[in-house]
């Protein structure tokens, strides 16, 4: 298993202040998978297959090409053969520790992702899925395989918490690339990021089509626009660039406002234009309304 290296941002949170943590969004986590997201996740990612699990008695209204012959003529009657799903799938969470992850204005990127990261997790467990680790920079940080239950969730939602500060920069592909090397079989692959600073097209086309490939974009309010202030001093927290402006300015302020929503929509018609389900989150939101509408999506889609 790959580790994020010490030192550099301001450390892992203390192991008791952790825990308690990682316990509160457990018991939040496993009550709105119960209660919201349980069947929308098993409905929105179908099994690989099915497989032969019984026979019984035919029915009215049973479908007659289900019966199966052999058995009907040996015992003197009609009998149908059950199937049932082939269900245990893989879960990747591909989760961005880059520098722009450590922002925000309600609460960090990174605490939103690890909320996010949780449902998706305990869907997977009470679905009996396997669900793994990707944490990534401009390379590789963590890497946790695949595995079964509820231990093994805790343990992921753990390294998340206690992730010290990684590389500052992204490499989208990169991270996308080693997913694809490593998971061999189809897989439920879920990206966490705000798509800052990085070449990401290639990357996801190739995974698109392969595995069950999904977009979670983790936004910001002042990643929409900036508030009025006397002065602003903005880091790009990619690559430590400062510049200063005049928060005074409505010009600059509507100007900046304008351009974001320019960008977000040209996002939303390449993602679309790649065929890539996206899912996009703020910081200073909830997440259930925007994690509904995508189950929803893909339920129709499936």
């Amino acid at each position: 298993m790959f580790r994020c290296p010490d030192g550099g941002g301001s450390g892992a949170p203390e192991s008791r202040e952790l825990t308690a943590r990682v316990r509160k969004l457990e018991i939040r986590s496993k009550r709105l998978v119960n209660e919201l997201f349980s069947g929308e996740y098993h409905s929105s990612f179908k099994g690989l297959g099915i497989e032969f699990s019984q026979v019984r008695e035919y029915q009215y209204g049973d479908d007659v090409r289900t019966i199966d012959w052999n058995t009907s003529a040996h015992k003197n009657g009609l009998y149908i053969k059950m199937f049932t799903e082939e269900r245990e799938r893989t879960m990747m969470l591909v989760l961005d520790g880059s520098g722009s992850m450590l922002f925000g204005s309600a609460r960090l990127k990174r605490e939103l992702a690890a909320e996010v990261a949780a449902i998706l997790a305990f869907s997977a467990v009470k679905n009996n899925d396997m669900v793994g680790l990707l944490v990534f920079s401009d390379k590789v940080e963590t890497y946790i395989p695949p595995r079964k239950g509820r231990a093994h969730a805790l343990f992921i939602l753990n390294e998340i918490f206690s992730l010290n500060q990684c590389g500052r920069k992204t490499d989208i592909d990169a991270a996308l690339s080693f997913i694809r090397r490593t998971q061999k079989r189809k897989a439920i692959v879920f990206l966490l990021t705000d798509l800052c600073g990085s070449e990401f097209e290639r990357g996801m086309k190739l995974l698109n089509t392969r595995h069950d490939f999904v977009l979670i974009h983790l936004g910001d309010p002042f990643d929409r626009e900036l508030p009025r202030s006397a002065v602003l001093d903005l880091v790009d927290p990619e690559t430590g660039e400062r510049i200063t402006v005049d928060g005074r300015s409505r010009a600059f302020l509507a100007r900046y406002a304008s351009r974001r929503q320019e960008e977000r929509d040209a996002l939303r018609r390449q993602l679309s234009r790649m065929k890539v389900d996206a899912v996009f989150l703020d910081t200073g939101k909830s997440i259930i309304g925007g994690l509904n509408a995508f189950f929803r999506h893909r339920e129709r889609k499936v």
